[in-house]
C-alpha cells in the first residue's frame, strides 16, 4: 500500500506543477485578451490547483491523516483513487501539451 500511497503522492504534485504552468499561460493570454474562455480556463486551473493542492496538503503535511492514507485505507480503496490522480495527470498533461504546442 505504500507504494500506491507514493505514486498517488506524486501524481498530486504533477498535477499541482502543471496546473501551475496552465495557470500562467492562460492568466497571460486573459490579460492580453479578456475573452470569458480564457476566464473560464483560468477560473478551471485555478479550482483544479486548489483541489490538488489540498489532497497534497494532507498526502504530505497532515501527520494524522496521511499516516491514516498510507497504513489504514484499503486496498481496493487507493486503487481506485489512485486511478482517478493518475487519469487526472494523464488529462492535464495533454492539456498542457495543447496549450504549450
Amino acid at each position: 500500500m505504500s507504494t500506491l500511497f507514493t505514486i498517488a503522492r506524486i501524481a498530486v504534485a504533477l498535477n499541482v506543477a502543471l496546473l501551475t504552468v496552465l495557470g500562467a499561460v492562460w492568466a497571460r493570454n486573459y490579460w492580453t485578451l479578456r475573452s470569458k474562455h480564457t476566464l473560464g480556463m483560468l477560473v478551471f486551473a485555478a479550482l483544479l490547483f486548489a483541489e490538488n493542492a489540498f489532497a497534497l496538503y494532507f498526502y504530505l503535511f497532515d501527520e494524522v491523516l496521511s499516516a491514516w492514507f498510507s497504513t489504514a485505507v484499503p486496498e481496493p480503496a487507493w486503487q481506485a483513487m489512485l486511478l482517478f490522480h493518475v487519469l487526472e495527470t494523464l488529462a492535464i498533461a495533454v492539456l498542457t501539451w495543447v496549450t504549450l504546442d
